[in-house]
């Protein structure tokens, strides 16, 4: 259960509209590399994390990565609500504009909608914390190109902030991968999935290799 607070993790107040600016920030939005995917990957993957404390960390960061997203959504909103039609046309929003007026709809920059397809949840700690690790680092380039194109110091402000986010998550996204290995056998952590095989669905010829003080025990 979560509860909402009326204020965003960092103060947005544009002052100028910019509609070639919007297009591109969209994409953080429900792009590839966006804000979407990574909230529902990361709440998602913590159900089948065997370990309390990466639980915990993945549910805050998807958590976190919610409030990211209404952040870029009110980005794109200050930075369009204004528009002239003028504008609109000038800026190349006129093939956005003919589906969704000046909306919020999550897409990628290039106009292909938020998809799952671009996320994985593999019910495997080693796996999904990789996949973590590299969507973050995704994440941190979008943001780099962003602010290779847009110039308003009121956009750069709220840009550089995500994109430090996105450096802390990927620390914190090593840490937990630190954790997971600890638990495991140090001389092959692939020899089971912590996160299913337990002492009662276990193949055989895995069961020498799970670490005595992890029986696999569900928490």
């Amino acid at each position: 259960m979560w509860e909402y607070q009326k204020m965003l993790a960092h103060p947005i107040k544009i002052k100028n509209t910019d509609a070639k600016a919007a297009q591109v920030i969209m994409s953080q939005l429900g792009g590839p590399n966006g804000e979407m995917g990574a909230s529902t990957r990361y709440l998602n993957q913590r159900y089948t994390m065997p370990y309390d404390k990466v639980k915990a960390m993945l549910t805050d960061i998807g958590t976190e990565e919610l409030g990211h997203a209404e952040m870029v959504a009110t980005l794109v909103h200050q930075l369009t609500r204004n528009l002239s039609m003028d504008e609109i046309k000038a800026g190349g929003f006129d093939t956005y504009f003919v589906d969704h007026t000046v909306g919020v709809f999550p897409q990628a920059a290039s106009g292909t909608p938020f998809s799952t397809a671009t996320l994985q949840v593999t019910g495997d700690p080693i796996a999904d914390l990789m996949e973590d690790l590299a969507a973050e680092q995704k994440a941190r380039v979008s943001y780099d190109n962003i602010l290779r194109l847009v110039d308003d110091p009121d956009v750069r402000n709220v840009i550089k902030f995500l994109r430090e986010r996105e450096i802390v998550h990927f620390q914190r996204f090593g840490d937990s991968l630190g954790v997971v290995q600890d638990n495991l056998n140090s001389k092959n952590f692939y020899a089971f999935n912590p996160g299913f095989d337990r002492s009662g669905n276990m193949p055989g010829n895995m069961q020498g290799n799970m670490p005595g003080n992890q029986t696999g025990k569900k928490r």
